[in-house]
């Protein structure tokens, strides 16, 4: 941690500053350059700052981002990876609108305290967990999504849940718009033990 020496004036200043940076602030944010949370709370009563959700800050100024809710929701539950309908709609896979937000939690981990957004929670064991995690900076904060491949298989691996039908729309548009290869899709079927599953599909998009 870099040591402050600024009056509570200017590390007010300097926290408006980062906010314009990073668009969404956590304490430890501020603590990280020597400054005090505390101004976080007293930004906020003077109206500089908005509370966008338990502990995450924002502009009042600031546009609503496209990606505001997954950055709050990755920020706050940091093994959180965006998966199954949430991360189709973020690779603009298919036509799902999901009203939650999606998430893939290591097996055995706790279950966040997070009231809002309301949370889909997927508990996934080993390499099904780990493989396919990409990390998409966006605004200065990062997005944890599963690669388009492995949202496709993980699809067939919750058929159940999310419906055959979902999964098969998934394939075919993520093939046709070319977002994933028959190999990226061979090695998370693997991966996901759903090869055999898959295959008659795989050949149907295939031909």
């Amino acid at each position: 941690m870099r040591k402050s020496n600024y009056h509570p004036v200017n590390q007010s200043e300097h926290i408006i500053e980062l906010a314009h940076r990073l668009r969404v602030l956590k304490a430890a944010d501020v603590r990280e350059h020597g400054w005090s949370p505390q101004l976080l709370i007293r930004l906020h009563q003077m109206g500089k700052l908005q509370r966008l959700s338990r502990g995450l800050y924002g502009l009042p100024e600031a546009d609503v981002i496209e990606h505001q809710t997954l950055i709050e929701v990755c920020q706050r539950v940091p093994k959180a990876v965006l998966c199954l309908l949430s991360a189709l709609q973020f690779h603009e896979i298919g036509t799902q609108m999901p009203h939650e937000v999606w998430i893939a939690l290591p097996e055995g981990s706790q279950a966040p305290a997070v009231s809002y957004p309301k949370l889909r929670i997927t508990r996934l064991r080993a390499s099904a967990y780990s493989e396919g995690i990409q990390v998409i900076t966006d605004h200065g904060a990062p997005i944890r999504v599963y690669s388009a491949a492995k949202t496709v298989t993980d699809c067939f691996k919750f058929r159940n849940k999310i419906g055959l039908d979902v999964a098969m729309e998934a394939l075919k548009d993520a093939w046709r718009s070319r977002k994933v290869t028959m190999s990226e899709l061979s090695h998370f079927a693997k991966i996901n033990r759903v090869e055999r599953v898959m295959q008659p599909y795989l050949e149907a998009v295939s031909q």
